[in-house]
């Protein structure tokens, strides 16, 4: 018996001119984050870095392509598409660069490493916001010390900088000090008097037995860093180590001072009410009511007020919700 053959049907196949090349990627790329397996927590943070970044573009997809250590700083690479264009994010910290202008993800990232280690020198030597705001001239006299460092050659120079110094601790306590803190029992010292001033000052600030430490340790580091600045101030053969020690060390100074005053004025709670969260920070601003704002770092908690509340009322925020505002 014979059988028949059934001729299958032949597909057309398109002529191909020419190399051959991989197609395109679709304009709509929306599907790609289905296929990556990377931390939806980072991505959205990076989507939400560059749409705030990039106001007028929306991000289409995200993907970490590579990760990278450098000393002892870890730099995080993402691609990231959008609308409009395509970039490169790298954290710690995090920027942008778009593949217009960098088109090279190596080249990006040593660019990256040495404008953040640049940054990173200029700014270790200045105070944080809040201290700026809340002791403004003392912080003032301590950032000129450090501007001045950098211009400084000879020993007549860095004596120079332990007179700023001087001068910077000088007006640490005057902005500190009030009348009501010296006990009935002794004598006010005098303005100049730092040691004095800064024992009286971390009595009041840093009271009670569960601030035993702190109140120890503020009456310690004031009175070497003074007599450091004064060592320094009328050292004839001081050298650019001699300078920027005691520099560091009045700023060491400074900030737990700053900290100690800004935890005593703020009042604010060890732990959050709402979670239980110790990752309390505190916030302070001149112009606002009131000038301290508490915040969790790890919920909404804050100490806000509503927006309809009128400016009469400094009272925290009813809505544990609110979002804090930086």
């Amino acid at each position: 018996m014979k059988m028949r053959r059934v001729k299958s049907a032949k597909t057309k196949r398109p002529k191909v001119k020419g190399a051959c090349t991989i197609p395109p990627l679709p304009t709509d790329k929306h599907f790609l984050s289905s296929y990556t397996l990377d931390s939806r927590a980072d991505e959205l943070s990076i989507r939400e870095y560059v749409e705030w970044q990039a106001a007028d573009e929306k991000v289409e997809h995200a993907e970490k392509v590579k990760t990278e250590r450098v000393f002892d700083r870890i730099y995080d690479c993402w691609d990231v598409h959008t609308d409009k264009d395509r970039w490169w994010v790298i954290t710690s910290p995090t920027n942008l660069y778009s593949h217009r202008y960098f088109p090279s993800l190596d080249y990006t990232l040593s660019f990256h490493v040495g404008v953040m280690a640049r940054v990173a020198a200029r700014d270790s030597r200045k105070p944080a916001d809040a201290y700026r705001k809340r002791l403004s001239a003392p912080w003032r006299r301590w950032e000129d010390a450090a501007e001045a460092l950098n211009g400084s050659e000879e020993a007549e120079e860095f004596q120079a900088i332990g007179m700023r110094c001087r001068e910077a601790l000088i007006q640490l306590v005057r902005a500190l000090a009030k009348p009501e803190m010296v006990p009935e029992e002794k004598e006010a010292p005098k303005k100049w008097d730092v040691i004095g001033w800064s024992e009286i000052i971390a009595n009041a600030i840093a009271a009670g037995s569960s601030s035993d430490h702190i109140r120890g340790y503020l009456k310690t580091i004031s009175r070497l860093g003074w007599q450091a600045a004064n060592w320094l101030t009328h050292s004839s053969n001081a050298a650019r180590h001699d300078a920027s020690f005691v520099l560091d060390t009045t700023q060491t100074v400074m900030a737990a001072f700053s900290t100690a005053i800004m935890r005593f004025e703020s009042d604010a709670p060890d732990r959050c009410p709402v979670c239980g969260s110790y990752r309390i920070s505190v916030g302070y601003n001149p112009d606002s009511n009131p000038s301290y704002i508490s915040a969790c770092e790890r919920c909404d908690w804050n100490t806000i007020p509503d927006s309809h509340d009128s400016e009469d009322q400094s009272g925290p925020s009813k809505n544990p919700g609110g979002k804090v505002r930086q």
